[in-house]
Protein backbone atom coordinates (compact mmCIF):
# COMPACT_ATOMS: atom_id res chain seq x y z
CA UNK A 1 0.00 0.00 0.00
CA UNK A 2 1.38 3.40 -0.94
CA UNK A 3 2.19 6.10 1.59
CA UNK A 4 -0.49 8.27 0.02
CA UNK A 5 -3.15 5.61 0.59
CA UNK A 6 -2.04 4.61 4.07
CA UNK A 7 -1.52 8.03 5.63
CA UNK A 8 -4.72 9.98 5.18
CA UNK A 9 -4.88 13.30 7.09
CA UNK A 10 -6.84 12.90 10.28
CA UNK A 11 -10.30 14.45 10.36
CA UNK A 12 -10.56 17.85 12.01
CA UNK A 13 -13.61 19.90 12.69
CA UNK A 14 -13.74 23.02 10.47
CA UNK A 15 -12.06 25.98 12.13
CA UNK A 16 -10.21 23.92 14.74
CA UNK A 17 -6.74 23.76 13.17
CA UNK A 18 -4.04 26.03 14.59
CA UNK A 19 -1.74 27.22 11.81
CA UNK A 20 1.92 27.34 12.78
CA UNK A 21 4.97 28.24 10.69
CA UNK A 22 7.64 25.54 10.73
CA UNK A 23 9.84 26.57 7.81
CA UNK A 24 11.07 29.75 6.12
CA UNK A 25 12.80 30.23 2.77
CA UNK A 26 14.01 33.66 1.68
CA UNK A 27 15.49 35.12 -1.46
CA UNK A 28 15.83 38.90 -1.22
CA UNK A 29 18.05 41.71 -2.47
CA UNK A 30 19.80 41.59 0.92
CA UNK A 31 20.35 37.83 1.13
CA UNK A 32 19.85 34.57 -0.72
CA UNK A 33 18.81 32.68 2.42
CA UNK A 34 17.03 33.40 5.68
CA UNK A 35 20.18 33.85 7.76
CA UNK A 36 21.81 36.38 5.44
CA UNK A 37 18.57 38.32 5.00
CA UNK A 38 18.02 38.51 8.76
CA UNK A 39 21.58 39.65 9.49
CA UNK A 40 21.24 42.38 6.86
CA UNK A 41 17.88 43.45 8.33
CA UNK A 42 19.36 43.76 11.83
CA UNK A 43 22.29 45.76 10.47
CA UNK A 44 20.03 47.99 8.37
CA UNK A 45 22.07 47.00 5.32
CA UNK A 46 20.43 47.96 2.02
CA UNK A 47 20.16 45.98 -1.20
CA UNK A 48 18.86 48.91 -3.25
CA UNK A 49 20.99 50.19 -6.13
CA UNK A 50 20.99 51.16 -9.79
CA UNK A 51 19.41 48.47 -11.94
CA UNK A 52 21.96 46.21 -13.63
CA UNK A 53 19.69 43.77 -15.49
CA UNK A 54 18.89 46.35 -18.14
CA UNK A 55 19.97 49.93 -18.83
CA UNK A 56 17.59 52.15 -16.84
CA UNK A 57 19.07 55.41 -18.12
CA UNK A 58 16.11 56.27 -20.36
CA UNK A 59 13.55 55.89 -17.56
CA UNK A 60 12.44 58.36 -14.90
CA UNK A 61 13.35 55.92 -12.08
CA UNK A 62 16.55 53.91 -12.06
CA UNK A 63 16.86 52.22 -8.66
CA UNK A 64 15.56 48.85 -7.50
CA UNK A 65 16.10 46.15 -4.94
CA UNK A 66 17.66 43.68 -7.36
CA UNK A 67 18.72 40.12 -6.53
CA UNK A 68 22.27 39.62 -7.75
CA UNK A 69 24.63 36.62 -7.79
CA UNK A 70 21.76 34.13 -8.10
CA UNK A 71 22.66 31.14 -10.29
CA UNK A 72 19.52 29.06 -10.95
CA UNK A 73 21.57 26.27 -12.55
CA UNK A 74 23.22 25.66 -9.19
CA UNK A 75 19.85 24.91 -7.58
CA UNK A 76 17.46 23.56 -10.22
CA UNK A 77 17.45 20.77 -12.83
CA UNK A 78 18.53 21.86 -16.29
CA UNK A 79 15.17 20.83 -17.79
CA UNK A 80 13.36 23.47 -15.68
CA UNK A 81 15.46 26.41 -16.82
CA UNK A 82 14.02 26.94 -20.34
CA UNK A 83 10.44 26.72 -19.09
CA UNK A 84 10.62 29.10 -16.12
CA UNK A 85 10.79 32.83 -15.55
CA UNK A 86 13.41 34.32 -13.24
CA UNK A 87 10.82 34.86 -10.49
CA UNK A 88 9.58 31.26 -10.74
CA UNK A 89 13.14 30.02 -10.29
CA UNK A 90 13.44 32.18 -7.19
CA UNK A 91 10.15 30.75 -5.91
CA UNK A 92 11.26 27.17 -6.45
CA UNK A 93 14.51 27.73 -4.57
CA UNK A 94 12.74 29.54 -1.72
CA UNK A 95 10.31 26.61 -1.45
CA UNK A 96 13.23 24.16 -1.30
CA UNK A 97 14.79 26.21 1.49
CA UNK A 98 11.54 26.35 3.44
CA UNK A 99 10.90 22.61 3.17
CA UNK A 100 14.46 21.85 4.28
CA UNK A 101 14.13 24.30 7.16
CA UNK A 102 10.93 22.59 8.29
CA UNK A 103 12.45 19.13 7.93
CA UNK A 104 9.66 18.11 5.55
CA UNK A 105 10.07 15.31 3.02
CA UNK A 106 7.06 15.73 0.71
CA UNK A 107 7.45 12.17 -0.57
CA UNK A 108 6.70 10.88 2.93
CA UNK A 109 3.41 12.77 3.23
CA UNK A 110 0.01 12.25 1.59
CA UNK A 111 0.03 14.08 -1.73
CA UNK A 112 -3.55 15.31 -1.27
CA UNK A 113 -2.72 16.51 2.26
CA UNK A 114 -0.33 19.20 1.00
CA UNK A 115 -1.43 22.54 -0.41
CA UNK A 116 0.38 25.30 -2.33
CA UNK A 117 -0.95 28.87 -2.16
CA UNK A 118 1.22 31.68 -3.47
CA UNK A 119 0.71 35.33 -4.37
CA UNK A 120 1.71 37.13 -7.55
CA UNK A 121 1.21 40.59 -8.98
CA UNK A 122 2.76 40.19 -12.43
CA UNK A 123 3.51 36.55 -13.24
CA UNK A 124 6.53 35.78 -15.40
CA UNK A 125 6.93 39.24 -16.91
CA UNK A 126 10.54 38.88 -18.01
CA UNK A 127 9.82 35.57 -19.73
CA UNK A 128 6.91 37.20 -21.55
CA UNK A 129 9.01 40.12 -22.69
CA UNK A 130 11.70 37.83 -24.08
CA UNK A 131 9.14 35.88 -26.10
CA UNK A 132 7.53 39.06 -27.44
CA UNK A 133 10.94 40.23 -28.61
CA UNK A 134 11.38 36.91 -30.46
CA UNK A 135 7.92 37.24 -31.98
CA UNK A 136 8.58 40.70 -33.44
CA UNK A 137 12.22 40.13 -34.38
CA UNK A 138 12.15 36.57 -35.72
CA UNK A 139 8.54 35.44 -36.09
CA UNK A 140 6.09 33.16 -34.33
CA UNK A 141 8.10 30.00 -35.01
CA UNK A 142 10.72 31.26 -32.55
CA UNK A 143 8.33 31.78 -29.63
CA UNK A 144 8.74 29.18 -26.88
CA UNK A 145 5.83 26.82 -26.26
CA UNK A 146 6.43 27.45 -22.56
CA UNK A 147 5.11 30.99 -23.04
CA UNK A 148 1.64 29.43 -22.74
CA UNK A 149 2.11 29.14 -18.97
CA UNK A 150 5.46 30.66 -17.92
CA UNK A 151 3.94 34.17 -17.83
CA UNK A 152 0.86 33.19 -15.81
CA UNK A 153 0.09 34.41 -12.27
CA UNK A 154 -0.38 30.85 -11.01
CA UNK A 155 2.85 29.48 -12.47
CA UNK A 156 4.80 29.58 -9.18
CA UNK A 157 2.07 27.61 -7.42
CA UNK A 158 1.96 25.14 -10.30
CA UNK A 159 5.70 24.57 -10.54
CA UNK A 160 6.10 24.12 -6.76
CA UNK A 161 3.19 21.68 -6.60
CA UNK A 162 4.47 19.65 -9.56
CA UNK A 163 8.04 19.54 -8.27
CA UNK A 164 7.01 18.26 -4.84
CA UNK A 165 3.94 16.18 -5.67
CA UNK A 166 1.54 18.41 -3.74
CA UNK A 167 -2.03 17.86 -4.95
CA UNK A 168 -4.12 19.33 -2.16
CA UNK A 169 -6.26 22.48 -2.56
CA UNK A 170 -4.03 25.12 -4.14
CA UNK A 171 -4.24 28.49 -5.84
CA UNK A 172 -2.85 31.97 -6.32
CA UNK A 173 -3.86 35.36 -4.86
CA UNK A 174 -3.51 38.42 -7.10
CA UNK A 175 -3.93 41.41 -4.78
CA UNK A 176 -0.74 43.36 -5.50
CA UNK A 177 1.36 44.05 -2.39
CA UNK A 178 -1.31 42.63 -0.08
CA UNK A 179 -0.95 39.26 -1.80
CA UNK A 180 1.75 37.82 0.44
CA UNK A 181 -0.54 38.16 3.46
CA UNK A 182 -3.64 37.04 1.59
CA UNK A 183 -1.89 33.85 0.47
CA UNK A 184 -1.03 33.00 4.07
CA UNK A 185 -4.63 33.69 5.07
CA UNK A 186 -5.89 31.32 2.37
CA UNK A 187 -3.36 28.68 3.40
CA UNK A 188 -4.73 28.86 6.94
CA UNK A 189 -8.24 28.33 5.56
CA UNK A 190 -7.01 25.21 3.76
CA UNK A 191 -5.60 23.86 7.00
CA UNK A 192 -8.91 24.50 8.71
CA UNK A 193 -10.56 22.53 5.93
CA UNK A 194 -8.46 19.45 6.67
CA UNK A 195 -5.15 19.96 4.85
CA UNK A 196 -2.17 19.18 7.06
CA UNK A 197 0.52 21.32 5.41
CA UNK A 198 0.66 24.31 3.08
CA UNK A 199 3.51 25.89 1.14
CA UNK A 200 2.61 29.57 0.98
CA UNK A 201 3.82 33.15 0.66
CA UNK A 202 5.04 35.06 -2.32
CA UNK A 203 8.14 35.71 -4.41
CA UNK A 204 7.57 38.44 -6.95
CA UNK A 205 9.10 41.15 -9.11
CA UNK A 206 9.16 42.36 -12.70
CA UNK A 207 12.54 44.00 -13.20
CA UNK A 208 12.52 44.14 -16.98
CA UNK A 209 11.67 47.07 -19.29
CA UNK A 210 8.12 45.84 -19.88
CA UNK A 211 7.46 45.46 -16.18
CA UNK A 212 9.30 48.68 -15.35
CA UNK A 213 7.12 50.93 -17.49
CA UNK A 214 4.04 49.37 -15.92
CA UNK A 215 5.29 50.20 -12.44
CA UNK A 216 6.21 53.72 -13.49
CA UNK A 217 2.70 54.21 -14.86
CA UNK A 218 1.22 53.43 -11.44
CA UNK A 219 2.94 56.52 -10.00
CA UNK A 220 4.51 56.92 -6.59
CA UNK A 221 8.01 55.67 -7.44
CA UNK A 222 10.99 57.65 -6.22
CA UNK A 223 13.00 59.36 -8.97
CA UNK A 224 16.12 59.82 -6.87
CA UNK A 225 19.46 58.25 -7.77
CA UNK A 226 20.95 58.04 -4.27
CA UNK A 227 20.04 54.59 -2.87
CA UNK A 228 20.30 55.90 0.69
CA UNK A 229 17.75 58.68 0.07
CA UNK A 230 15.29 57.10 -2.34
CA UNK A 231 12.92 54.99 -0.21
CA UNK A 232 12.29 56.69 3.14
CA UNK A 233 8.99 55.54 4.65
CA UNK A 234 7.61 57.81 7.39
CA UNK A 235 10.47 60.30 6.83
CA UNK A 236 10.05 64.05 6.29
CA UNK A 237 12.09 63.63 3.09
CA UNK A 238 9.98 60.75 1.70
CA UNK A 239 9.87 60.83 -2.08
CA UNK A 240 8.12 57.61 -3.04
CA UNK A 241 8.85 53.90 -3.11
CA UNK A 242 11.48 51.76 -4.81
CA UNK A 243 10.51 48.46 -6.46
CA UNK A 244 12.30 45.22 -5.71
CA UNK A 245 12.17 41.50 -6.31
CA UNK A 246 12.15 38.44 -4.11
CA UNK A 247 10.16 37.44 -1.05
CA UNK A 248 9.61 34.47 1.23
CA UNK A 249 8.02 31.05 1.09
CA UNK A 250 6.67 29.62 4.35
CA UNK A 251 5.72 26.15 5.49
CA UNK A 252 2.48 26.43 7.44
CA UNK A 253 1.16 23.36 9.22
CA UNK A 254 -1.67 22.31 11.44
CA UNK A 255 -0.06 22.38 14.89
CA UNK A 256 -1.25 18.88 15.74
CA UNK A 257 0.03 17.46 12.45
CA UNK A 258 3.39 19.21 12.90
CA UNK A 259 3.74 17.73 16.39
CA UNK A 260 2.75 14.28 15.14
CA UNK A 261 5.47 14.26 12.49
CA UNK A 262 8.04 15.55 15.00
CA UNK A 263 8.60 19.04 13.60
CA UNK A 264 11.79 20.34 15.12
CA UNK A 265 10.85 24.01 15.29
CA UNK A 266 7.82 26.27 15.38
CA UNK A 267 8.52 29.93 14.59
CA UNK A 268 5.08 31.12 15.63
CA UNK A 269 1.37 30.87 15.03
CA UNK A 270 -0.76 32.68 12.47
CA UNK A 271 -3.33 33.72 15.03
CA UNK A 272 -5.33 36.28 13.07
CA UNK A 273 -5.93 37.44 9.52
CA UNK A 274 -8.26 39.86 7.76
CA UNK A 275 -8.56 41.58 4.38
CA UNK A 276 -10.58 44.61 3.34
CA UNK A 277 -10.96 46.77 0.25
CA UNK A 278 -10.99 50.54 0.09
CA UNK A 279 -14.09 52.32 -1.24
CA UNK A 280 -13.86 54.27 -4.51
CA UNK A 281 -12.06 57.63 -4.30
CA UNK A 282 -14.44 60.46 -3.57
CA UNK A 283 -17.03 58.20 -1.92
CA UNK A 284 -16.52 59.84 1.46
CA UNK A 285 -16.25 56.41 3.10
CA UNK A 286 -13.15 55.59 5.20
CA UNK A 287 -10.25 53.52 3.88
CA UNK A 288 -10.20 49.87 4.89
CA UNK A 289 -6.86 49.51 6.71
CA UNK A 290 -8.30 50.35 10.14
CA UNK A 291 -11.04 47.77 9.75
CA UNK A 292 -8.54 45.14 8.55
CA UNK A 293 -6.44 45.65 11.68
CA UNK A 294 -9.40 45.43 14.01
CA UNK A 295 -10.80 42.35 12.27
CA UNK A 296 -7.41 40.58 12.39
CA UNK A 297 -7.04 41.35 16.11
CA UNK A 298 -10.55 40.08 16.76
CA UNK A 299 -9.82 36.94 14.74
CA UNK A 300 -6.73 36.38 16.90
CA UNK A 301 -8.64 37.07 20.12
CA UNK A 302 -6.14 39.80 20.98
CA UNK A 303 -6.50 43.32 22.26
CA UNK A 304 -4.49 46.13 20.69
CA UNK A 305 -2.57 46.50 23.96
CA UNK A 306 -1.14 42.98 23.46
CA UNK A 307 0.63 43.84 20.20
CA UNK A 308 4.36 44.28 20.77
CA UNK A 309 5.52 45.33 17.29
CA UNK A 310 4.00 46.41 13.97
CA UNK A 311 5.66 45.63 10.64
CA UNK A 312 4.17 48.46 8.61
CA UNK A 313 3.17 48.61 4.96
CA UNK A 314 5.37 51.74 4.71
CA UNK A 315 4.57 53.03 1.23
CA UNK A 316 7.12 55.85 1.25
CA UNK A 317 4.50 58.11 -0.34
CA UNK A 318 3.76 60.95 2.11
CA UNK A 319 -0.04 60.80 1.79
CA UNK A 320 -0.10 57.02 2.24
CA UNK A 321 2.41 57.12 5.11
CA UNK A 322 0.33 59.80 6.82
CA UNK A 323 -2.81 57.69 6.52
CA UNK A 324 -1.06 54.60 7.92
CA UNK A 325 0.50 56.55 10.81
CA UNK A 326 -2.90 58.04 11.65
CA UNK A 327 -4.51 54.59 11.57
CA UNK A 328 -1.88 53.09 13.88
CA UNK A 329 -2.31 55.94 16.37
CA UNK A 330 -6.06 55.38 16.22
CA UNK A 331 -5.70 51.67 17.03
CA UNK A 332 -2.88 51.74 19.57
CA UNK A 333 -2.69 55.31 20.80
CA UNK A 334 0.19 57.71 20.19
CA UNK A 335 3.71 56.28 20.48
CA UNK A 336 2.30 53.14 22.11
CA UNK A 337 3.83 50.33 20.03
CA UNK A 338 7.15 49.98 18.15
CA UNK A 339 6.74 50.21 14.37
CA UNK A 340 9.31 49.10 11.82
CA UNK A 341 9.71 48.78 8.05
CA UNK A 342 12.78 46.67 7.16
CA UNK A 343 11.50 46.66 3.56
CA UNK A 344 13.17 50.06 3.18
CA UNK A 345 16.34 47.99 2.59
CA UNK A 346 14.87 45.71 -0.06
CA UNK A 347 12.37 47.90 -1.87
CA UNK A 348 8.70 47.00 -2.17
CA UNK A 349 8.62 43.46 -3.50
CA UNK A 350 5.02 43.51 -4.76
CA UNK A 351 3.35 40.23 -3.73
CA UNK A 352 6.60 39.12 -2.09
CA UNK A 353 6.62 41.99 0.40
CA UNK A 354 4.04 40.70 2.85
CA UNK A 355 5.46 37.21 3.22
CA UNK A 356 8.98 38.62 3.65
CA UNK A 357 7.62 40.85 6.43
CA UNK A 358 5.99 37.78 8.03
CA UNK A 359 9.37 36.04 7.92
CA UNK A 360 11.05 39.06 9.53
CA UNK A 361 8.34 39.30 12.18
CA UNK A 362 8.69 35.61 13.07
CA UNK A 363 12.47 36.00 13.37
CA UNK A 364 11.86 39.04 15.55
CA UNK A 365 9.65 36.97 17.85
CA UNK A 366 12.26 34.22 17.91
CA UNK A 367 15.23 36.43 18.74
CA UNK A 368 13.60 39.11 20.89
CA UNK A 369 14.77 41.98 18.68
CA UNK A 370 13.09 44.43 16.31
CA UNK A 371 15.04 45.32 13.13
CA UNK A 372 15.32 49.02 12.29
CA UNK A 373 13.85 50.99 9.41
CA UNK A 374 17.04 51.80 7.44
CA UNK A 375 18.00 55.23 6.06
CA UNK A 376 15.22 57.10 7.88
CA UNK A 377 16.83 60.02 9.71
CA UNK A 378 13.95 62.48 10.17
CA UNK A 379 10.77 60.67 11.27
CA UNK A 380 7.78 62.76 10.26
CA UNK A 381 5.10 61.48 12.63
CA UNK A 382 5.60 62.08 16.37
CA UNK A 383 2.78 59.68 17.26
CA UNK A 384 4.67 56.83 15.58
CA UNK A 385 7.31 54.99 17.62
CA UNK A 386 9.41 54.20 14.56
CA UNK A 387 12.43 51.96 15.16
CA UNK A 388 15.37 53.55 13.35
CA UNK A 389 19.15 53.45 13.46
CA UNK A 390 19.80 50.27 15.42
CA UNK A 391 17.80 47.17 16.36
CA UNK A 392 15.67 47.42 19.46
CA UNK A 393 16.12 44.56 21.90
CA UNK A 394 12.83 43.68 23.50
CA UNK A 395 10.68 40.63 24.16
CA UNK A 396 7.94 40.68 21.51
CA UNK A 397 5.32 37.95 21.75
CA UNK A 398 2.70 39.31 19.35
CA UNK A 399 3.39 40.98 15.99
CA UNK A 400 1.05 42.69 13.54
CA UNK A 401 2.02 42.69 9.85
CA UNK A 402 0.29 45.08 7.45
CA UNK A 403 0.15 45.34 3.66
CA UNK A 404 -1.69 47.52 1.17
CA UNK A 405 -1.95 46.96 -2.56
CA UNK A 406 -2.55 49.38 -5.40
CA UNK A 407 -6.20 50.31 -5.97
CA UNK A 408 -7.46 49.46 -2.50
CA UNK A 409 -6.29 46.11 -1.15
CA UNK A 410 -5.62 45.90 2.61
CA UNK A 411 -4.47 42.91 4.64
CA UNK A 412 -3.39 42.32 8.24
CA UNK A 413 -1.86 39.26 9.92
CA UNK A 414 -1.38 38.68 13.64
CA UNK A 415 1.52 36.42 14.63
CA UNK A 416 2.08 35.04 18.13
CA UNK A 417 4.99 33.29 19.73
Amino acid sequence: MSTQTAARPRHREPGQARAVVTGIGVLAPTGLNTHDFWQAALAGRSGIGRIERFDPGQYAARLAGEIRDFDPAAHLPERLLPQTDHVTRLSLVAAEQALADAGVDPAALPEYGMSVVTASSAGGFAFGQNELEKLWAKGSDHVSAYQSFAWFYAVNTGQISIRHGMRGPSGVLVTDSAGGLDAVGQARRNLRGGTALAVTGGVDGSLCPWGWIGQLAEGGMSRRDDPARAYLPFDRDADGWVPGEGGAILIVEDAAAAAARGAGRVYGEISGYAATFDPPPGSGRPAGLLRAIRLALADAGRDASEVDVVFADAAGVPALDRAEARTLAQVFGPHAVPVTAPKAATGRLAAGAGSLDIAAALLSLRDGVIPPTPNVTSPAYPDLDLVVGVPRETDPRTALVLARGTHGFNAAVVLTR
